[in-house]
């Protein structure tokens, strides 16, 4: 299973979490906000497809740099995680898909509030983006 997720950079170096809605799996965790990659569908193509359905913004492919991925177990299946980097959209980011929205820096996030599969991505973006 393939899956993308961005960290939206504000100017401020903050990134945005989305929390998982109860009565979803990990219901509750905090998490970079993005969804499957559908069968075809290019993995840019699913982010801003996901960004849009759960945030409500747009996002021009350009805008996404590739930055890190995790591999993880989730249930009976394996997951590939492809994170990007996003610093450019149109709209305020809101949570349709989510209970609540964050702006964090890097250094305040809490793995232990996050899924497994998005926890070894943070020091991975602490290099590329910086936690300060």
């Amino acid at each position: 299973m393939t899956v993308v997720a961005v960290a939206l950079v504000d100017p401020q170096r903050r990134v945005l979490l989305q929390q998982r809605s109860p009565g979803r799996a990990m219901a509750g965790l905090w998490e970079f906000p993005g969804g499957k990659v559908e069968p075809g569908e290019l993995p840019e193509a699913a982010l801003i497809r996901e960004l849009d359905e759960e945030l409500g913004i747009a996002v021009p492919a350009p805008a996404l740099t590739p930055a890190c991925f995790a591999s993880a177990a989730v249930g009976g299946r394996h997951m590939i995680l492809l994170l990007y980097i996003c610093r450019a959209w149109t709209g305020e980011p809101r949570p349709l898909d989510a209970s609540a929205l964050k702006w964090l820096r890097l250094h305040e996030m809490d793995p232990d509030e996050m899924p497994p599969a998005d926890r070894p991505l943070l020091a991975m973006l602490d290099a590329l983006i910086g936690s300060t």
